[in-house]
């Protein structure tokens, strides 16, 4: 018998995923959501995937916009999680959120440990999600400090 969504919802509650910001330029507003899912793909050439649902509401201006940018987040910026963590209706307010300017038009979260400035080189379905891989054209290091960390519900400094 197949597991369901709550019970791999509740085993993977156990196991810590860092926290990072993706937004997205759609047509000149800047959207963002908080993601786990950030992963390292591939060192040559340096490719990087997210899981997006498909009820998010960056969905669709991700796949218009076919880039992103994601700021990895610190220990000290659970608001900034938190902030985004909405997904409908898209968040387009950076009210209260450090802000920067990047290379490309994707904005990213001020004060960020680092940043990743993406283009879209393939998506994938993968049940209720879609898995986007990018292309990373850009990566910028912010300060040295610990890390944001998402873990049985709660956003930790690890």
């Amino acid at each position: 018998m197949a597991a369901t969504g709550d019970e791999l919802r509740h085993a993977m509650r156990r196991f810590p995923s860092g926290v990072c910001v993706v937004t997205v330029d759609d047509e000149g507003t800047a959207l963002g959501t908080t993601v786990g899912s950030l992963v390292s793909l591939s060192l040559e050439p340096a490719l990087v995937g997210i899981s997006i649902g498909h009820q998010s509401s960056i969905h669709l201006p991700l796949r218009r916009a076919r880039r992103f940018a994601v700021s990895v987040l610190g220990g000290d910026q659970a608001h900034v999680a938190q902030h985004f963590a909405r997904s409908m209706p898209p968040l387009a307010q950076w009210v209260g959120i450090e802000r920067r300017d990047g290379d490309g038009p994707e904005p990213l979260v001020g004060d960020a440990l680092a940043w990743l400035t993406c283009e879209v080189l393939s998506e994938h379905e993968a049940g209720d999600h879609t898995v986007f891989v990018g292309a990373v054209e850009r990566i910028e290091l912010g300060r040295s400090r610990e890390a944001l960390v998402y873990l049985e519900s709660e956003y930790r400094s690890l």
